[in-house]
């Protein structure tokens, strides 16, 4: 990055001749001293993990178990199921953290392993389902960024939510809901960035066309 200097202080251009070269400012990343913070806050917390230090999964929960649980109620649908997948998450972390390589951040690990647990636990619950010959679903009911969304929008959101892939539905709550980014879900769901940005807007679409087609229809009628 070039420095960018008034003009009167600018430097004047050095004559360039045979036994001079002026070599041209190489391009560099702008340095983000909050994200370099994060990273270090990040491999402190996953070495002591890593060490046994109990204090550390407590900081751990203290900086991610609100978001977890809210994460893992949207993914099942209730908040009782959300709070033993939490518990089962940190169990799971604590009896693999030898296993972490540091191929991506602490907490992305962390989500992962969540995420992973929140499906194990649909897919049994889908069994028990099948032996009773139970075919409802209950679908998840995403918490709205806004808290005083309108309670109309909120159920219409939830209805088309429904209608969506369960791939579709999990990557528009992650991104639009939970508010990660394409990075961290690719790496929690083990898929590409741009499969997780096509999903959503393949998703975005679906919702959108669910959504203003009553609006179409009521402005058909008002004709």
């Amino acid at each position: 990055m070039g420095l960018a200097l008034p003009w009167k202080h600018r430097i004047p251009p050095v004559p360039c001749g045979p036994e001079r070269r002026v070599e041209p400012f190489q391009n560099q990343a702008p340095i983000d001293p909050a994200g370099e913070a994060s990273r270090a806050e990040d491999s402190a917390l996953a070495a002591s993990c890593q060490a046994g230090d109990l204090a550390a999964y407590e900081r751990l929960y203290a900086l991610q178990g609100a978001k977890m649980k809210n994460l893992a109620r949207n993914l099942l649908g209730n908040p009782v199921d959300a709070e033993d997948a939490v518990q089962e998450t940190f169990l799971k972390v604590q009896r693999s953290i030898s296993s972490f390589r540091g191929q991506s951040s602490f907490v992305t690990w962390t989500y992962r392993i969540l995420v992973n647990t929140c499906y194990d636990a649909r897919r049994s619950r889908l069994r028990k389902k099948e032996v009773t010959g139970d075919n409802t679903e209950e679908s998840p009911r995403p918490e709205p960024r806004a808290p005083g969304a309108h309670p109309s929008l909120r159920l219409a959101l939830e209805r088309a939510l429904a209608t969506l892939t369960r791939h579709q539905r999990d990557i528009f709550l992650l991104y639009e809901v939970e508010g990660f980014r394409h990075a961290e879900i690719a790496a929690m769901l083990e898929i590409s960035e741009t499969a997780s940005k096509n999903t959503l807007f393949q998703a975005k679409k679906n919702l959108r066309q669910l959504l203003e087609a009553p609006r179409s229809s009521d402005a058909a009628g008002a004709r």
